[in-house]
């Protein structure tokens, strides 16, 4: 069977190695040893803290749900 087109983005979570500020909000601290958000951004990634992650995540899931709605008009 054939694979299946996504429109997710290469994403993971993962564990910060050292402490770092969120690229979302740099009044956010992600400190070592916190799991957080990875999004490959060109040949690099940016890295959100929890918090924002939610945010990204719950507003893309969002926007997906208001595409499936705009198939079902």
């Amino acid at each position: 069977m054939p694979r299946r087109k996504s429109i997710l983005i290469r994403a993971e979570i993962d564990i910060a190695l050292k402490s770092h500020n969120c690229q979302h909000n740099k009044a956010h601290r992600i400190s070592q040893g916190d799991k957080r958000l990875k999004i490959k951004s060109g040949r690099s990634w940016e890295h959100f803290c929890v918090a924002c992650a939610k945010d990204i995540l719950r507003d893309g899931v969002q926007r997906v749900e208001e595409l499936i709605a705009q198939l079902e008009e």
